[in-house]
């Protein structure tokens, strides 16, 4: 996979999520901040800094970056949240647009 392929999303805690471009492009704002105009670092880098998430909560957006993008190609499952984390993903999801 090309480098252009992957972004690396970075939690609060420094904790690295390399994911395909595709599934980070469920979120509306890493898509802009990847695609605008005006030289973003985060679209120079394909690195993405999240100091307010979480590890545990980021790796939870990751895991549905990629089930949504199975549900929109017509697979439809289950996509399990703990209730502990509910809140947190709540937060996180309104920040992310997703």
């Amino acid at each position: 996979m090309k480098k252009e392929d992957i972004v690396k999303l970075i939690s609060a805690e420094g904790m690295e999520f390399v994911i395909d471009k595709e599934a980070a492009m469920v979120s509306q704002t890493i898509r802009n901040m990847l695609t605008s105009p005006g030289g973003f670092a985060e679209a120079e880098h394909g690195e993405v800094t999240f100091p307010e998430i979480s590890a545990v909560i980021l790796e939870k957006i990751c895991q549905y970056f990629y089930w949504s993008l199975q549900y929109s190609r017509g697979k439809e499952t289950e996509f399990h949240i703990e209730p502990e984390l509910t809140l947190e993903l709540m937060m996180a999801a309104n920040y992310l647009h997703t």
